[in-house]
């Protein structure tokens, strides 16, 4: 019975995500000169509908901000922290008072991170991470809070030496002592691996033998597909070759049931003379094509029934960050609010990734002062309705000329176009397939509905839930269904055994 009962927590973590919906979070550094206030950045997040975020540590403005939300938010122990709590019962619990505590219930917190790459960037202080990891979760338990907040430690895939093929990966054995008690406090307290996985470090570090599109999770030809020589597994990204390379480390260490949870992946957008793979372009096909692939509920091909749950890295650059210029550009946002490059977050991205209607939006290098004159003459004489992009109205926010503009721009188009209207402005627009709604904002012609209904976030869970919600409450009753029937086998099997766990 004690092998069936202790089978459960992945299941349940499967089951749940299978039903919820894999998510896609986002990281949010803080290493930047202007970055917005709380609320500002708490309502870019509600605007797209993002329903899961990663803090590089447990500010107070930041969590009082999310407070109400519904978002679910990871804390993090910073690097210079972990020392002091690694060596003190007493100061572990008194960081869970002041940075959970104090935010609870209000402020969904559901992980903490343990530092960042701990056994990789600060070696000397893996001795203690362990230790960290356990006296919060003790201090989590007198706070009756540990089964609402997990702790784990983010590791970089650089604790694996040979990821490929998968099946023969296996941890750095200098580490052979740390990572098995991190995998047994994982297991004890039903807790997840957290990864950071980077195909983009390793496509540029591979030197040639791994094509690009596998690592932007492009087709690849017959002739370029990447198979697994021991298990004939075929891999269509290195993003599911790097997570089946860490189940398969957690496996060699004799540990199973432990989900991973991808808690840094992303692609620089920009770059120096000599990172000509940084660029626009690559990143947004990496970031659409890696909420597509999250987004269809799957895992790698080792472990097909669990989903990926992930949080790209980052939501603005950092623009105080030491290294060459990559490192500075990572983010999906500027801090004035307006995205970098087209990207579809949140409950609105399934419909937007299978639009077939035509939009008509402000094309990214458009002239500032065209954009102004085209919104003024598509909400004055072109007579489109622009209400909805004013202050305190759904689509107001990100306050910006281009956001602004492709509304109106998509408004009159969709009003004017069956009359001879075009899609111009000047040459400052374009037409696109890929439906621009976000959060509670709708474009006309949206296949989606043009009120916002429930308001800007679907119901609090383990990542975005469908707003139309036949199959999903199905879904959910199967897995309550399988769950209780996996608890009264326990019981049946060994009622006594049962109680003593």
């Amino acid at each position: 019975m004690f092998k069936i009962w202790h089978g459960i927590p992945l299941l349940l973590f499967a089951l749940l995500s299978i039903a919820a919906g894999a998510f896609v979070g986002v990281n949010i550094g803080t290493d930047i000169s202007n970055l917005p206030s709380a609320t500002d950045v708490v309502a870019l997040l509600k605007a797209h509908q993002i329903t899961h975020v990663r803090l590089f540590d447990a500010d107070g403005r930041m969590l009082t901000a999310l407070a109400d939300t519904g978002i679910e938010v990871m804390v993090s122990v910073t690097n210079e922290e972990i020392l002091r709590i690694g060596e003190s019962p007493s100061v572990a619990a008194a960081w869970i008072t002041k940075n959970i505590a104090a935010y609870v219930p209000s402020t969904n917190i559901t992980a903490i991170a343990v530092g960042s790459e701990v056994l990789t960037s600060i070696p000397h202080a893996a001795p203690v991470l362990v230790p960290a990891m356990n006296y919060l979760h003790k201090a989590l338990v007198a706070s009756n809070l540990n089964y609402q907040v997990k702790v784990s430690t983010p590791q970089s895939m650089d604790v694996i030496p040979k990821p490929f093929p998968p099946s023969t990966a296996a941890f750095n054995g200098t580490w052979n002592s740390t990572i098995f008690q991190i995998l047994q406090f994982l297991k004890n307290t039903d807790s997840y691996y957290m990864l950071n996985a980077y195909p983009y470090y390793g496509y540029i570090y591979s030197n040639g033998i791994f094509p690009i599109d596998y690592a932007l999770f492009q087709p690849l030809s017959s002739v370029k597909e990447i198979v697994d020589p021991n298990t004939l597994l075929h891999y269509t990204s290195m993003f599911d070759a790097m997570v089946d390379a860490t189940y398969n480390s957690i496996s060699s260490y004799n540990f199973s049931g432990i989900p991973i949870v991808v808690t840094e992946t992303g692609w620089p957008w920009y770059g120096g003379a000599k990172e000509p793979d940084a660029t626009t372009q690559n990143a947004e096909t990496f970031n659409n094509n890696l909420i597509r692939r999250v987004s269809n509920d799957s895992g790698p091909p080792s472990q097909q029934n669990i989903p990926i749950n992930t949080y790209i890295y980052e939501l603005f650059n950092e623009d105080k960050r030491p290294g060459p210029v990559s490192e500075r550009n990572w983010g999906i946002f500027f801090t004035n609010g307006s995205s970098v490059y087209p990207i579809n977050l949140g409950a609105s991205a399934s419909n937007n990734l299978n639009s077939s209607a035509v939009f008509c939006i402000a094309k990214p290098d458009a002239d500032t002062k065209k954009l102004q004159n085209g919104i003024n003459w598509a909400c004055g004489p072109g007579q489109a309705n622009c209400t909805a992009i004013q202050q305190g109205q759904p689509c107001y926010f990100p306050d910006t000329l281009q956001n602004h503009a492709s509304y109106a721009f998509n408004d009159y188009y969709q009003r004017m176009h069956s009359l001879g209207g075009t899609c111009d402005f000047d040459g400052t627009a374009t037409t696109t397939n890929s439906d621009p709604s976000y959060g509670s904002c709708r474009f006309t012609g949206s296949g989606s509905s043009n009120s916002s209904t429930g308001g800007l976030f679907p119901p609090a869970a383990m990542g975005p839930v469908s707003p139309s919600s036949e199959a999903s409450t199905v879904q959910m009753a199967a897995a309550i269904s399988i769950i209780l029937s996996a608890f009264l086998l326990s019981i049946l099997f060994d009622i006594d055994e049962f109680k003593t766990l």
